[in-house]
């Protein structure tokens, strides 16, 4: 990693806010790597520091500690993900189910092979990162399946596909894509991550294909 590039001083100088913005997302760059390549139990503030070409008083001033750090990447992490699969359904989606489903997917993968690092994170390390980053996988994963199971009931209601049997299907969904991308992301099987794309769509639109009707409430 090279030196820091020199930011303008006096009235060039770009705010605080958006120096902090920037020094924050290398630091977030460079805690995936050393997350990624040491793991989490092993990771330090000052290598995260190195890696970033900053100061370890850097890191201070945004994170109290790597436990901080880590759940602030994952944070930010997992809203850039929802974020990009909505708007994929919707740009790239058309007007099939079948359609949305296809960009969502390509674009949940494409995120995995553009930031291997990131996605290493997200998915592998938070699991060990103690009680905290274990709340709030469990809070991300919710609203992943959360979103799932909204779209669903909006094509449901359209007469495009049959309802979700229960919620537990979405989650259902979820947890497979997260097991088969960091399948993925620890051995490289597939070499090719675009080849669970099929897969993931299999298993999506079956689901939703194989749904009965949902009981309506009394």
């Amino acid at each position: 990693m090279g030196e820091q590039e020199t930011a303008p001083r006096g009235r060039h100088a770009p705010p605080l806010e958006v120096r902090q913005d920037r020094q924050r997302a290398r630091l977030f760059a460079a805690a995936s790597a050393v997350f990624a390549r040491n793991g989490f139990a092993d990771a330090t503030a000052e290598a995260i520091a190195r890696e970033a070409g900053m100061s370890k008083a850097t890191f201070y001033e945004h994170f109290g500690n790597k436990e901080e750090c880590i759940l602030a990447l994952f944070d930010a992490a997992i809203d850039a993900v929802i974020e990009g699969i909505a708007q994929a359904a919707m740009q790239h989606g058309g007007d099939t189910p079948q359609g949305r489903v296809g960009a969502s997917v390509r674009a949940f993968l494409g995120v995995i092979d553009t930031f291997p690092d990131q996605a290493q994170t997200l998915l592998g390390e938070i699991i060990g990162a103690g009680p905290r980053a274990a709340e709030r996988r469990d809070t991300a994963l919710s609203r992943v399946a959360a979103f799932i199971d909204e779209a669903n009931q909006a094509d449901a209601e359209a007469g495009l596909v049959g309802r979700l049997a229960s919620p537990h299907d979405a989650f259902a969904i979820v947890g497979a894509i997260v097991e088969l991308a960091s399948r993925q992301i620890r051995t490289k099987e597939p070499a090719d991550i675009g080849e669970l794309e099929p897969v993931l769509e299999r298993l999506i639109l079956g689901l939703v294909g194989a749904a009965p009707p949902r009981a309506s409430a009394a």
